[in-house]
């Protein structure tokens, strides 16, 4: 089941879920990094600080994910792919595509991914 949500609206979303995310990074080896983080939302773009590392591997490998768990048990995760812009331990993340996903009962998963053209 697809629901849209236009870009502007991403942070309406993120607001039902848990008030912080995790910042998923790929480093040299390929493996993944994820850190805690808590974002802002503004001019089209998601902003958050991170460490050495996180930066590090976001301005060799642009392309990013922030993961936002569920406010309660059973509810959506949060999941926005996006580009990463490094400024210091500034990451400016600009969505490229979102998806709400849980478990489905009985096994498999239920995604309704999130139109973010505006």
């Amino acid at each position: 089941m697809s629901i849209a949500v236009e870009l502007q609206e991403l942070q309406a979303v993120a607001s039902e879920q848990m008030p912080f995310a995790y910042l998923l990074t790929v480093t040299d080896d390929a493996s993944a990094h994820a850190v805690a983080i808590t974002p802002t939302f503004g001019d089209g773009k998601i902003t958050c600080d991170a460490g050495k590392t996180s930066c590090a591997n976001a301005s060799v490998r642009a392309r990013v994910s922030l993961l936002w768990p569920p406010a309660t048990a059973g509810d959506y995760s949060l999941i926005v792919d996006g580009d990463a812009a490094v400024d210091g331990s500034t990451v400016r993340i600009t969505p490229t595509r979102a998806v709400r996903h849980r478990p489905a009962p009985g096994g498999g998963n239920d995604c309704q991914p999130l139109n973010l053209r505006d």
